[in-house]
């Protein structure tokens, strides 16, 4: 059955059938009932419909195959299977010939589609030999995740696999039994049972070179890993030590030395009644010098803490015959982070009616009135059509009022206006200057749209001579729409418009000096919602997290949460709001949400709330960055 509606139809599985495959329970007090399922002990098993299908409170118990059941049990028995959280896959074996028992390994990939996939009839053509049975399946195929646990996302796709049954004797010899000998990869699973078994987790990095940390998605198990039998704790911790996922390998950099392992057999990680959660390792790490082990303690704090079952103040690090070789707290990590001054809250701002900066106070039941901002981009006297604010609120840059022009000025002190330090010759001020981006690093990024020369410019700290950004993918019909750059500076999330189609792409940046010029790419380009026909907007919000302004194939305007390889959920659609040209999204989740909203103007989100108006005439509302 899994958490997929499977409808039965001629020639398929049926729901009823499968649901005897399996039985599944909700854990106790994880959802709003009157009592908690059991296993039943006599009598036939029941399915046990969940308050949410995609819940990952439901549990899935694989049921082994009966007695002579017939080739279409074997195969609907086993997909059902594959849903479960049955240590080993030991069940879903049990559908399997002993060869293929041996060399199915379920943790080598998952393939992920939007339903269960469809079991046709047995194509007895495939099989001249009629030896066996081949049963195609199909399916819309949206998603892989690899054995490095990266979640990679496609435009829905067709899948056609097969799963071919044999007979072979049964355990007395006299008689013979169908069983699989041939199937697809890994794990085959729809949308709804891939969330309800796995969860998207960050783990955290070093930028190459610096002292703060990079997020780094990956799926995990909610519960139990049925391979490795470890809990999700050290599941995580395992992960973090393979290191960074071939995406973002050439990026960042691990503190923990190379084959750095858990100590064998470990498999439960708990924390002690001081919220410690101490981390045997093995020799690779026994000679770690002290800085060394304290940026290794803060990639796991930062890894830990997104990990709502456990809560982690504390790490100590254990050598390999248990030596400890350091401690750190939360607080001495916080050093680390990307955006460290979390104390303060973030001011969103926007241009007003009259094309100058201002800054919104969104922060209290009744949105105030906006505040004028000093400088030339305030007070001054620069009209403006776009803007960004530097993470530390002292700098703007703005894009003047015909687009052709781009300007950086201080938002503290009164200043004569500087003049541009970059500028589009394209004769259209729709194919000018995008609005511009501040990076983790003080960088600032803008793209020219210019059909005659695209091109992406990174401005260092704001202030030296304009970079060209290295884009071997920016030719053709292709063009940045608009940018953000990561609070890390590792990543820009890219709206790219080519050959009509207007796509989010997450970047990788990488940088190198080459005698004294520094050379910066944006490579490796990935699709981080493959499933919208068309994006207008992006924001980032937070590590690893996008909000996202787009529509699917025949759907409506929507804005919702996508992380930054791509994958989502059910609950990531913020309420509807139409005619949204913009969005932007604070750092932490306790500040609200702002967007304009076309005819109702600047419009801001709260936590629990629907949206309110802020300001009825401005546009380009941004946080800092």
């Amino acid at each position: 059955m899994g958490a997929d509606s499977r409808e039965g139809h001629a020639g398929r599985g049926t729901r009823e059938s499968r649901s005897r495959r399996v039985v599944v329970l909700a854990a106790c007090g994880g959802l709003l009932m009157t009592g908690c399922a059991t296993m039943p002990d006599s009598g036939d098993v029941q399915e046990v419909r969940g308050a949410n299908q995609g819940d990952s409170q439901v549990r899935v118990y694989a049921v082994a195959p009966r007695d002579n059941a017939d080739p279409d049990e074997i195969v609907d028995g086993f997909l059902e299977a594959m849903t479960s959280d049955d240590p080993g896959f030991a069940t879903a074996r049990k559908y399997l010939t002993k060869q293929a028992a041996r060399t199915w390994k379920p943790e080598q990939s998952i393939t992920v589609l939007t339903t269960a996939p469809d079991r046709d009839q047995a194509d007895r053509n495939a099989d001249p030999d009629n030896q066996g049975r081949a049963y195609p399946l199909s399916g819309r195929k949206i998603a892989t995740v690899d054995a490095r646990h990266a979640y990679q996302p496609i435009s829905p796709a067709t899948y056609l696999q097969s799963i071919h049954v044999v007979q072979q004797p049964t355990g007395n010899g006299k008689e013979k039994e169908w069983r699989i000998d041939s199937l697809p990869p890994g794990l085959v699973l729809g949308e709804a049972d891939f969330l309800r078994n796995y969860r998207s987790v960050n783990k955290y990095y070093f930028a190459s070179g610096e002292d703060w940390v990079v997020a780094d998605p990956v799926y995990i198990r909610q519960r139990q890993d049925p391979v490795t039998r470890m809990d999700p704790v050290t599941q995580t911790v395992r992960a973090l030590l393979e290191g960074p996922t071939n995406w973002l390998k050439p990026a960042v950099d691990s503190s923990f030395p190379s084959g750095t392992e858990l100590k064998k057999g470990v498999t439960t990680l708990t924390t002690d009644d001081q919220s410690t959660l101490k981390v045997p390792l093995n020799t690779k790490a026994d000679l770690v010098g002290a800085q060394p082990c304290r940026r290794m303690a803060a990639q796991l704090l930062f890894t830990l803490r997104d990990l709502t079952s456990v809560r982690v103040e504390q790490v100590e690090l254990q050598g390999s015959t248990g030596q400890s070789l350091c401690r750190l707290g939360k607080g001495q990590a916080a050093e680390f982070a990307a955006v460290r001054d979390t104390e303060r809250d973030e001011s969103p701002y926007f241009v007003d009616e009259h094309h100058k900066l201002m800054m919104l106070d969104v922060g209290g039941k009744e949105a105030n009135a906006p505040i004028e901002v000093p400088g030339p981009l305030g007070k001054g006297a620069t009209r403006l059509r776009s803007v960004a604010v530097d993470r530390g609120e002292t700098r703007a840059a703005g894009v003047g009022e015909n687009g052709r022009d781009l300007f950086v000025s201080s938002i503290t002190t009164e200043q004569e206006a500087a003049p541009a330090i970059l500028s589009s010759k394209a004769a259209k001020p729709t194919d000018r200057l995008s609005a511009p981006s501040w990076g983790g690093r003080g960088d600032l990024w803008i793209a020219d749209r210019d059909p005659a020369a695209p091109q992406l410019w990174m401005v260092p700290d704001g202030s030296g001579e304009s970079v060209k950004v290295r884009t071997p993918w920016l030719e053709d019909d292709a063009r940045i729409e608009s940018l953000r750059v990561s609070a890390d500076g590792v990543r820009i999330a890219l709206v790219v418009t080519r050959g009509g189609d207007t796509t989010l792409q997450i970047g990788r940046v990488q940088r190198q000096t080459t005698g004294e010029e520094p050379v910066v790419s944006v490579l490796d380009l990935q699709p981080a919602a493959p499933r919208m026909e068309s994006v207008t907007a992006v924001s980032w919000a937070g590590p690893s997290r996008l909000v996202v302004v787009g529509k699917e194939a025949g759907g409506v305007q929507q804005i919702r949460y996508l992380q930054t390889d791509g994958s989502t959920s059910a609950t990531s659609v913020l309420p509807g709001l139409s005619g949204v040209t913009s969005v932007a999204a604070p750092h932490k989740d306790s500040v609200p949400v702002v967007a304009d909203s076309g005819d109702d103007g600047i419009v801001r989100l709260a936590p629990g709330t629907n949206w309110q108006p802020v300001v009825k005439t401005g546009t380009s509302p941004v946080y800092p960055g």
